[in-house]
Parts: C-alpha cells; sequence; structure tokens
C-alpha cells in the first residue's frame, strides 16, 4: 500500500485543493499539469474508496439499530 493510500479523507481533500491551486496558478509547464491531474485522479479514487466504505460501515451500523426492540 502507497503512502497515499494511507492518508484521511481530509488529507485527501487538502491535496487535491493544493493541486488544484497549483494548476490554476497557470505557472506550471505541461508535463508538470499532466503529473498534477494524475495525482489527483488517483487521490480522488482514493478519497471516493474511503467515502464509500464509511457508508458501507454507517449503513450496516444503521442496520444493526433497527433489530434492537426497546
Amino acid at each position: 500500500m502507497s503512502e497515499i493510500e494511507n492518508i484521511t479523507i481530509e488529507e485527501g481533500f487538502d491535496k487535491l485543493n493544493d493541486i488544484i491551486g497549483k494548476m490554476e496558478d497557470g505557472e506550471v509547464s505541461l508535463d508538470e499539469s499532466f503529473k498534477l491531474y494524475n495525482e489527483g485522479i488517483n487521490l480522488v479514487k482514493i478519497c471516493n474508496d474511503k467515502i464509500d466504505f464509511v457508508e458501507k460501515q454507517i449503513k450496516l451500523l444503521e442496520k444493526d439499530g433497527e433489530d434492537d426492540v426497546f
């Protein structure tokens, strides 16, 4: 597992904001823009997977809670 896969969702969003800022700045080369774009796509995928995992965990918790009888 790479270092980038171990980041939190919040850290991923912060890195994405940094990448967007660099690309909007217009001071990066085409080659660097391509690298930043690829890094951003990877971050989006990782964050999306983490969000999906959290959503599944919440659904499981909600499902378990529905079975309780008061």
